[in-house]
């Protein structure tokens, strides 16, 4: 295996890595993190990619709060993650 067939391979487990963290067992959340996931994270700049990643390790409850629109977080790098997410959405339901 070359060394561009193995960094090829961590990508890829770590994409479906990402892509199970992101499933949630709550359907809200699933229907928001999945298409994000699988649409526009590629796209972000590294550091939303890590405060996504960050996002990822809160509890659902502050999760579904948050996606919904009924608190913010305080820290500034996740409102910014959770105002893409809520956006993308808006761009799937448009």
């Amino acid at each position: 295996m070359t060394d561009l067939d193995a960094a090829a391979q961590d990508a890829a487990l770590s994409a479906a890595r990402l892509h199970w963290r992101s499933r949630r067992g709550l359907r809200e959340l699933d229907l928001l993190f999945l298409p994000f996931v699988e649409e526009a994270y590629a796209t972000l700049p590294p550091a939303e990619q890590l405060a996504y990643q960050r996002l990822l390790a809160e509890e659902d409850t502050e999760l579904l709060l948050w996606m919904t629109g009924r608190a913010a977080p305080l820290d500034p790098e996740l409102s910014g993650i959770v105002a893409k997410i809520r956006a993308h959405a808006g761009a799937l339901d448009g």
